[in-house]
C-alpha cells in the first residue's frame, strides 16, 4: 500500500505540474491575444504631437486599470498633456520602472496605404502610427505589468508602470516635468526599461541590441540680421546670404570621425556573425575610419551606423522673407545636431561657433541634453541575457548606442540604470515605417515580444 500511495502521489504531483504549466501557457496565450487587441485600440487613439492630447492615452490606461482593480495616479502637466503611473509594491531590491511615451509623430494620410490611426490588421501586420514608436512597446509593458498583478505574487522589488507625454518633442511635459514636479514616482527605482533597442535576425543569426547610451541632441537656431531691400537690387551681403554661407560650412565641413568605447563594443559584437564585405571594418572600426574612402561609402550604404562614428548636424528648417521680391532683414535656420556622448554639449557648441566664425550668424541653443551611459553590470541586463539565451539558443546580446534620443537621458541623470529594449525580433532590411509611411509591426513578432518581455521581467522579480 505504501508503494501504491507513493506512485499515486507522484502521479498527482506530476499532474499538478502539468496542469500548472498548461494554465500558465493558456494565461500567456490569452495575454498575447489581449495585447494585440489593446495595441489596435491604442493606435486608434489620436495622440499625435503636436498637440499631443495624451490625456486620451491616460483614459485608455485608466479604463484598463479600473477593470483590473489596480490603483494608479495621473496628472496633467499642461491642459491635455496627461501622464499616468501605477506601482506594484514588492521587496527591498532596487525598483524596476517600465517607462513609455504615449505621443506619436504626425503622419500624412496621402502617403499611407491606410488611415495612419486605423490599427488595421493586414497581411500579418498591425499598421498605424505608433505601432513601433512606441505604442507597441508600451502595450508590451502593460501586459508584463498586468501579468505581475494577476499572478498575486509579491515581487522582490517595486515595479512601476509609467506612461508619459511629449517625448517626441523633448519630454518637457512628460518625463522631464514629472522628475521636477512628482519626484516621488522615481524614488527607490534602480532599473528601467524604455524604448531604443530590439532584436534583429539575419539568416539564422539573432542579435538583441540593448541601448545603453545615445547620441546627445543639440538643437541649434542660426540667425542673421542685415540690411533689407528690394529683390531687384541685391547687396553684397544680406541676412539670407549669411545663413547660406553658414549652412554651406556645415555641409562642407563634417566633424572628425572618432570611435567611442560603447560604439566600438557594439560594432565588434556585430562583426562576429558578419559574412559580408563590411565584417573587417566592423571588427576594427577605429582603423577603418582612417581610410578616406571608407566613410563616404559607409554613409551611403549604412547611414544609421555611420552616424555613430561622428558628431553630425542635419539642416532641417529655414526661413527668410515673406515675399519673393523682398530681401529680409532677418533670416534663420535650425539644425538637428547629435553628438557622441563622450564630452559636454558646451564643447560641441563651441566647435559649431568656431566653424561659423566670420559669417555674422548668431548661434542659439534650443535644446541640449547631458551625456550619460548605463552600465551593463546589472541584474536586469543579466536577466535579458539569460532569458533570450534560453529562448533563442546561439543568439547574442549586445550593448548598443542609439542615434536618436529617448526619455532615458532624464532617468540616467538621476542615476537610474536605464536600458532601451524590446525583445521584438525584426528581419534585417524589413521596413518598419518608424517616423515614416505605413508604420507596422508583424503580429507574430509582437506576440513573441510580449511573451519574451514577460519572461524577462518574471526572471528578474521572482
Amino acid at each position: 500500500m505504501k508503494k501504491l500511495f507513493s506512485v499515486n502521489s507522484l502521479l498527482g504531483a506530476s499532474l499538478a505540474l502539468i496542469l500548472t504549466a498548461l494554465s500558465q501557457n493558456l494565461s500567456a496565450q490569452s495575454l498575447e491575444d489581449e495585447a494585440v487587441n489593446w495595441l489596435q485600440d491604442f493606435i486608434r487613439i489620436d495622440t499625435v504631437n503636436p498637440p499631443g492630447n495624451e490625456i486620451r492615452a491616460v483614459q485608455f490606461y485608466r479604463d484598463i486599470f479600473d477593470a483590473e482593480g489596480i490603483d494608479y495616479e495621473w496628472v496633467e502637466s499642461a491642459p491635455g498633456r496627461g501622464n499616468i503611473w501605477a506601482r506594484i509594491e514588492g521587496g527591498d531590491e532596487p525598483g524596476l520602472m517600465l517607462l513609455q511615451h504615449t505621443d506619436v509623430v504626425p503622419a500624412d494620410r496621402e502617403f499611407w496605404s491606410t488611415d495612419p490611426l486605423s490599427g488595421e490588421l493586414r497581411d500579418g501586420y498591425i499598421l498605424g502610427r505608433g505601432a513601433r514608436d512606441m505604442k507597441g512597446t508600451g502595450i508590451a509593458h502593460l501586459a508584463a505589468f498586468l501579468d505581475l498583478h494577476r499572478s498575486g505574487r509579491i515581487p522582490n522589488r517595486d515595479v512601476v508602470f509609467l506612461a508619459t507625454a511629449d517625448e517626441e518633442a523633448g519630454g518637457f511635459f512628460g518625463a522631464g516635468w514629472l522628475i521636477e514636479n512628482r519626484p516621488e514616482i522615481f524614488e527607490g527605482i534602480g532599473l528601467l526599461i524604455n524604448e531604443g533597442g530590439s532584436g534583429s535576425i539575419s539568416g539564422d543569426d539573432i542579435v538583441f541590441g540593448v541601448e545603453v547610451t545615445q547620441k546627445v541632441p543639440v538643437w541649434l537656431r542660426l540667425t542673421a540680421v542685415d540690411t533689407p531691400g528690394h529683390g531687384s537690387s541685391p547687396r553684397t551681403t544680406s541676412s539670407v546670404l549669411r545663413i547660406v554661407e553658414a549652412l554651406n560650412r556645415i555641409k562642407e565641413n563634417p566633424f572628425d570621425a572618432r570611435i567611442i568605447p560603447a560604439v566600438d563594443a557594439y560594432f565588434s559584437g556585430l562583426a562576429v556573425n558578419m559574412e559580408d564585405e563590411w565584417a573587417v571594418a566592423y571588427a576594427d572600426m577605429a582603423r577603418a575610419i582612417t581610410d578616406p574612402e571608407f566613410l563616404p561609402a559607409f554613409q551611403e550604404f549604412r547611414p544609421g551606423h555611420h552616424a555613430l562614428t561622428r558628431d553630425i548636424c542635419s539642416i532641417t528648417r529655414m526661413g527668410g522673407s515673406s515675399k519673393i521680391n523682398t530681401i529680409p532683414p532677418e533670416a534663420w535656420a535650425e539644425l538637428d545636431c547629435r553628438m557622441l556622448p563622450d564630452r559636454p554639449a558646451e564643447e560641441f557648441i563651441a566647435d559649431v561657433e568656431a566653424l561659423l566664425e566670420g559669417t555674422g550668424v548668431e548661434v542659439e541653443v534650443i535644446m541640449a541634453f547631458t551625456p550619460a551611459i548605463s552600465s551593463t553590470n546589472s541584474t536586469l541586463f543579466e536577466s535579458i541575457v539569460n532569458v533570450t539565451g534560453e529562448l533563442y539558443p546561439g543568439s547574442q546580446v549586445l550593448s548598443a548606442v542609439s542615434t536618436g534620443f529617448t526619455d532615458s537621458h532624464f532617468t540616467r541623470d538621476l542615476g537610474i540604470v536605464s536600458y532601451g529594449f524590446s525583445p521584438v525580433i525584426t528581419r534585417v532590411g524589413e521596413a518598419t515605417g518608424v517616423h515614416g509611411n505605413d508604420e507596422r509591426i508583424p503580429v507574430e513578432a509582437f506576440r513573441h515580444g510580449v511573451a519574451d518581455l514577460r519572461a524577462i521581467i518574471r526572471n528578474l522579480v521572482y
